[in-house]
């Protein structure tokens, strides 16, 4: 767990519209950072409890004072519903940030149009141990002091990449919104082969995490392209080297990884439409 940094420049307030699981992960890492629970309030219908200190109501009844972060991190397709309850007590002065997959920017600002500057975020999940992706757009209201804020609290959940052009942001959450699924999938598989050639299954299993996590970790640290890295531990005629063959075909890992790309952005432009035609 990271060091607690109360004194750390947070929000005077963030309101959560919304706290499932993406919303709840960034939420918590923050309280982790030493973001002071009485800053935070939640509205989720079921008043389900969050964590300790922190302020849980089944609606918005009052307006939002200036100077809060409004998170919104409720299911997509809801917008409409949600917006026309909350958009008239969201007005100047607050940040609005939101985690609402395949919501475009322009669409927000015409759900919420008296709201301060408005940007939009796809954080992935590792965003709980700190070690996440959030991509960043901003509108082209938004200030300089609010894009400070969102990038500042996106810093303390992992990695953190502005888009100036909106229209890639289906393509960077194909990479790094569904990334961490893909990356499970191969983990799986690597411990699948691995039981495959006779070993034990659970010790596979540790051994396949173990690999991948110490790669990421090693290649994240060298600063030296990984293409590069692999080259260099594989000896011709190797185990390395001839395993890195069969990848390396033309129809080998490369091309399934940006097909697999390539659908999820797809599948995240058609969701985008339907989304739209629904509100």
């Amino acid at each position: 767990m990271a060091k607690p940094d109360p004194a750390a420049n947070w929000p005077e307030h963030i309101l959560f519209i919304g706290c499932g699981n993406m919303a709840g992960a960034m939420l918590l890492r923050w309280l982790d950072e030493g973001l002071p629970s009485e800053r935070v309030t939640v509205i989720r219908p079921s008043g389900k409890a969050v964590a300790p200190g922190v302020t849980v109501g089944t609606s918005l009844e009052n307006p939002v004072a200036p100077g809060t972060l409004v998170l919104l991190g409720f299911k997509p397709q809801q917008l409409g519903l949600v917006a026309q309850d909350i958009a008239p007590l969201i007005g100047e002065g607050t940040t609005l940030l939101s985690i609402l997959a395949g919501v475009p920017l322009a669409r927000l600002r015409t759900a919420f149009p008296r709201s301060g500057s408005i940007i939009r975020c796809m954080p992935n999940l590792p965003v709980r141990i700190g070690k996440g992706v959030s991509i960043l757009a901003a509108g082209p209201d938004a200030t300089d002091d609010p894009r400070g804020l969102a990038g500042a609290l996106c810093a303390r959940l992992g990695l953190v990449e502005w888009l100036a052009d909106e229209r890639l942001f289906d393509a960077a959450t194909a990479l790094s919104g569904c990334g961490p699924a893909f990356v499970y999938r191969f983990i799986d598989a690597l411990a699948a082969a691995g039981a495959d050639l006779g070993l034990d299954s659970a010790a596979a299993a540790r051994m396949a995490l173990a690999t991948v996590e110490g790669a990421g970790l090693s290649a994240s640290a060298s600063g030296i392209d990984p293409r590069a890295m692999a080259d260099a531990v594989a000896s011709k005629g190797g185990m390395t080297r001839q395993g890195l063959d069969v990848l390396d075909q033309p129809d080998g890992l490369a091309p399934l990884i940006a097909r697999t790309l390539r659908t999820a952005r797809d599948r995240g432009v058609e969701l985008a439409a339907l989304s739209e035609k629904s509100s």
